[in-house]
């Protein structure tokens, strides 16, 4: 694993609030000017700061709820809100998949305090951003989607793009994986799938919510693995769903059978549009939040949004390749494959060949992943500059490389059609056998040493 500063903090935070005025108070949240606009502006604001700062947006087009961006969008970020260092990031995800904690059900939340059933308009309720130029509107986009199997009765969550259709409807993009399942029974029974979208959640049930999970494992579950310690759950007021008893806001709704709506376009983590299509719709029925909420938007294909997608594939890439190959010793999705298309992977060499079926291990271990490297153990992963030198100078494309057409991939990749696309694997290893000094790095002794520049310089 790489190196890393460690964590300042050593507990992970069960609320986002606290969250929020922990980054406030270590100097990495800046507060903007009231009445910020809430479309275009709110987001490019935050955009700008991608990366070092999070910000918070008093009263947005004078709206009496603040929004909140940013506030997981560096690696070492997310491992402190845990309580790791960023060097047991993976594994601290890993641990809590393979040990989730089942969650706690309380009676009173503070999710509750406010509750709102009548004359809902959602617009006016929440402080919703237009975030690209060519969206259909404004979306949620932070939003964790949450429903229980309707013949078992275990919960699924999952963030999902959701579209502001009406006062009180919503359209969704549901991609095949459980969720969709879930509706799938719902509406061959001709029932609606009721759903509560919790917004403003802790920081540890925001990645949970991307594990990847066999059909019917709860994520809460692995927020409370990450927590070690059961996450507060409450039930909602119009349905049977738990959702995290801190979040800021809930909506509650059902998903209608039946029924599809126009959804799209949307910018997606590719950098560009997932295009319009006629989609699922949720009605809502009751809306409610804390005392003074804070809405959470995260902007789209920045940090925030690409990371909570790559740590949890990364933890679950890992374990699939380590399972197999015990000489794997790291993987990073990179930022320039926007954390879900391009794989680095590090190994400890020791047969020739073997670094094909690793490749290969690393198409199956996630269908998102596209290009495979393979690196030697003394190549850092998470440098793309050493990757690349990597590939420069132990890398030949006539005998090192594997192409694999017509494979399943993302859905959202522009360049795919229908999902499919052609994956590429590179080994950029160096042979086990070399004449003296072929693959020897160039070193100055001393060059390490800091103590020669005060040393030596005026």
């Amino acid at each position: 694993m790489a190196a890393q500063t460690p964590s300042l903090n050593t507990k992970a935070f069960h609320s986002m609030r606290d969250w929020i005025a922990y980054l406030e108070q270590t100097k990495r949240l800046v507060r903007a000017k009231r009445g910020v606009p809430l479309k275009y502006t709110l987001a490019a604001i935050a955009k700008q700061l991608d990366g070092d700062k999070a910000v918070l947006f008093p009263n947005p087009d004078h709206h009496p709820i603040s929004v909140v961006s940013g506030i997981v969008s560096k690696r070492d970020w997310i491992a402190e809100a845990m309580g790791v260092s960023t060097n047991m990031l993976l594994e601290h995800f890993r641990e809590a998949v393979l040990n989730p904690i089942p969650w706690k059900e309380i009676k009173k939340a503070p999710a509750q305090e406010i509750v709102i059933r009548k004359n809902i308009d959602i617009n006016s309720i929440l402080p919703i951003p237009t975030h690209n130029e060519h969206d259909s509107g404004a979306y949620i986009t932070a939003g964790l989607v949450i429903a229980r199997n309707p013949q078992s009765g275990e919960q699924n969550v999952s963030i999902n793009r959701l579209q502001i259709n009406g006062p009180d409807t919503l359209g969704i993009l549901i991609l095949p994986r459980d969720l969709n399942k879930f509706f799938e029974i719902a509406e061959h029974r001709d029932q609606s799938l009721p759903v509560s979208i919790s917004i403003g959640s802790d920081p540890m049930s925001l990645l949970a919510s991307q594990a990847i999970l066999p059909l019917n494992a709860d994520e809460l579950g692995v927020a409370g693995g990450l927590l070690k310690n059961p996450l507060n759950v409450v039930k909602c007021i119009t349905n049977d769903v738990r959702v995290p008893a801190s979040s800021e806001i809930i909506i509650e709704g059902r998903l209608l059978p039946n029924v599809r709506e126009s959804e799209g376009p949307f910018g997606e983590f590719p950098q560009y549009y997932g295009p319009a299509g006629k989609r699922q719709v949720i009605k809502i029925d009751t809306i409610t939040h804390r005392e003074n909420p804070i809405y959470h938007t995260i902007v789209p294909a920045a940090m925030e949004h690409l990371l909570l997608g790559a740590i949890p594939r990364e933890a679950s890439i890992l374990t699939a390749l380590q399972r197999q190959f015990s000489n794997v010793i790291d993987v990073h999705l990179s930022r320039g494959g926007v954390c879900r298309y391009h794989l680095a992977v590090k190994v400890k060499k020791r047969l020739e060949g073997e670094q094909k079926n690793i490749i290969f291990g690393a198409f199956a271990s996630h269908a998102d992943v596209k290009l495979v490297t393979i690196v030697d153990e003394d190549i850092e992963v998470h440098d793309p500059t050493a990757v690349e030198w990597a590939v420069a100078t132990r890398f030949q494309a006539s005998s090192d490389t594997i192409i694999v057409a017509g494979a399943l991939g993302s859905k959202l990749d522009p360049s795919g059609k229908d999902g499919l696309v052609d994956k590429m694997g590179l080994d950029a290893t160096k042979p086990i056998e070399s004449e003296p000094l072929r693959y020897t790095v160039v070193s100055i002794p001393g060059e390490e040493d800091e103590t020669l520049i005060e040393q030596w310089m005026d």
